[in-house]
């Protein structure tokens, strides 16, 4: 509910105002930080409480779970199995000189990757961008350009909020899960999704896509669901039509 009032509820206003003959306001309703991420953390928490999966812990673990910065931006979006065992005083007091190295060097990485390459590619896709906002049909070569610019820009930009977040958490002794592993040499479109963002790809498929009915329900369902899930994906990311239509396109 949160997330539908904050994220989509003036996106709901203006198609309504598009089909209606009466004009709603829009609420201009400011975005809270990382929304997208506690909510499904937060929704994995509850489900796997009600499945037995976990145990309620204390309100200082629950908290420390929930608001642990490294990861709460970009993702990975943590499961609290995946972190519960870390966040005890006894394996935090532990010094772990190597910990911290790697973790200086993995958020170094992610770092140079941000700075220099990706936002280093953003003035070629803009260029391109100014060139359709202006109205005008971009070249063959300038096409392409842009194109495979733009991809390559996401593509180091997410890989660099991933090593980021997994570099910051390294440094204070946590292990965050794996992110991203080299999705641009996925073979098909199945093994892409197992590659970027992971704990994306991992939750709409144990929350979504398995509680629908999965593969048990005969080959069309399992295509109804799989279309479903990656709706759900793609309009998660943002809400815009063109979020929607990149899900369908993918499911």
């Amino acid at each position: 509910i949160y997330l539908a009032f904050f994220k989509y509820l003036d996106f709901i206003i203006k198609n309504i105002n598009s089909i209606s003959s009466i004009e709603y306001n829009a609420l201009n309703i400011e975005l809270p930080l990382a929304i997208s991420f506690f909510t499904f953390q937060q929704i994995a928490y509850l489900v796997d409480l009600k499945k037995g999966l976990i145990k309620v812990t204390s309100l200082k673990k629950y908290l420390a779970f929930v608001l642990f910065f490294p990861q709460l931006i970009a993702g990975p979006i943590v499961r609290f199995q995946q972190i519960i065992d870390q966040l005890n005083e006894e394996y935090l007091s532990k010094t772990r000189i190597n910990y911290f190295q790697n973790g200086f060097c993995l958020f170094s990485l992610g770092l140079f990757k941000k700075h220099f390459i990706a936002d280093g590619i953003c003035p070629i896709t803009d260029s391109l961008f100014v060139i359709t906002d202006l109205g005008k049909i971009p070249s063959f070569a300038e096409s392409w350009i842009g194109m495979t610019a733009f991809g390559l820009q996401i593509y180091f930009d997410f890989s660099a909020y991933s090593d980021m977040a997994l570099g910051l958490a390294l440094m204070i002794g946590i292990n965050l899960p794996a992110n991203f592993n080299s999705p641009y040499q996925a073979t098909n479109i199945i093994d892409f999704w197992r590659k970027w963002h992971i704990s994306l790809s991992s939750w709409l498929k144990d929350y979504i896509y398995i509680p629908l009915g999965g593969n048990r329900k005969g080959e069309f369902n399992t295509y109804l669901f799989l279309l479903i899930t990656m709706l759900v994906g793609g309009f998660w990311h943002g809400a815009d039509w063109r979020f929607v239509f990149w899900g369908l396109a993918h499911g």
